[in-house]
């Protein structure tokens, strides 16, 4: 049986493709607003495991390390429907003592959907910030934007 698949990167950017399903609808027949964080989350993740890590690995660590996010900013462009073939695109653009800092846009076709503009925070166990440890950031670094 193959893996499900994880999407790709191109550059600095992941892409995810995601469908629509009648599940992902209202009673309009469009998108519920609180799916659209789903399919950011998706993304988030998925970059991450193309990238090399693991959040299963980083709990096993000596100091185990999870996320959690401080701020999330969406801006709803375009509605989608039932059937749309989307992409999530995601962009890790850098790391700021415990925060990343990460862009992500979804499309149908050239049409923007929707974006947002996250800051995740790297925690320990008992939800204290923490700084990533050292190889997550190695794994980042080449998708950072450069100054």
């Amino acid at each position: 049986m193959s893996e499900p698949s994880a999407g790709w990167i191109e550059g600095r950017e992941h892409l995810l493709p995601v469908r629509i399903y009648y599940e992902d609808t209202d009673f309009t027949g469009m998108v519920y607003h609180a799916n659209y964080l789903r399919y950011f989350e998706r993304g988030r993740s998925d970059f991450f495991r193309i990238a090399g890590i693991s959040h299963t690995e980083l709990l096993k660590l000596a100091e185990p390390t999870a996320f959690t996010l401080v701020r999330v900013e969406i801006d709803y462009r375009r509605a989608a429907r039932v059937d749309d073939a989307l992409l999530v695109h995601t962009t890790y653009d850098t790391i700021k003592g415990p925060r990343l800092m990460v862009s992500q846009r979804i499309t149908r076709g050239e049409e923007l959907i929707a974006e947002a503009h996250v800051q995740a925070v790297c925690i320990d166990l008992r939800g204290r910030a923490k700084k990533p440890p050292r190889e997550m950031v190695e794994l980042l670094r080449p998708y950072f934007e450069t100054p």
